[in-house]
């Protein structure tokens, strides 16, 4: 299921390069604005490794998706996008399809990865605010401390919007009490009906291999 064959056209954002000079511009800008100007080209040097390192991250991460729910990697940010938003539903039956399995995808890593990501992000974004109090870089301390505090703060807010979103976006697709999703499909399928599906989408025996 490509992009193409879909008549969309991935955006240039969700390119390995723009995800790249997006890390890359991020961890400079902050960087200098720590350590100021003096050491600009350890600062550079560093950040091309650290958004060398993201991006094959990315990548890897939504190539692994795709194979899991059973689409293209180019699709996965748009997806993910329409889930986020509570966006318009894909026409294809079988891309909705993909959505509900890249759902409980999701869902199925939050579940799993919470008791440990948020606290270790705590760690991370007030630790280091102490060691630099410790080293007497009080001004850095507090932008640390400031930064830490509202990075947190929106990263629970927008984890439980995501959440509601995931959920809501399934219940549109699935419809509310165990709806079904119709449409031509390539392939057997059990309990299709004139070459219809007719099972609920991205159900436990919809998972491609590699989804859990």
């Amino acid at each position: 299921m490509g992009s193409q064959g879909h008549g969309q056209v991935q955006r240039w954002q969700d390119r390995w390069w723009a995800v790249g000079l997006l890390v890359l511009v991020v961890w400079v800008g902050i960087r200098l604005a720590f350590d100021g100007w003096s050491g600009w080209p350890g600062i550079l040097v560093g950040g091309l490794v650290y958004a060398g390192f993201m991006t094959w991250l990315v990548m890897r991460r939504r190539r692994r998706d795709a194979r899991a729910v059973g689409t293209d990697a180019a699709r996965v940010p748009e997806l993910e996008r329409r889930i986020a938003r509570n966006g318009e539903l894909p026409e294809d039956p079988a891309e909705q399809a993909a959505m509900i399995r890249l759902i409980r995808r999701r869902e199925e890593k939050l579940r799993r990865n919470r008791w440990w990501a948020f606290p270790l992000l705590a760690l991370l974004f007030f630790g280091t605010p102490v060691l630099w109090f410790a080293s007497g870089n009080v001004g850095a301390g507090l932008w640390g401390l400031a930064f830490g505090a509202a990075f947190l703060g929106w990263m629970v807010w927008f984890n439980r919007r995501f959440v509601r979103r995931m959920a809501g976006m399934r219940q549109r697709i699935e419809g509310v009490g165990g709806g079904v999703v119709t449409g031509p499909v390539a392939g057997p399928a059990a309990g299709s009906v004139n070459g219809s599906v007719t099972g609920p989408a991205g159900g436990a025996e919809g998972f491609a291999p590699g989804a859990r």
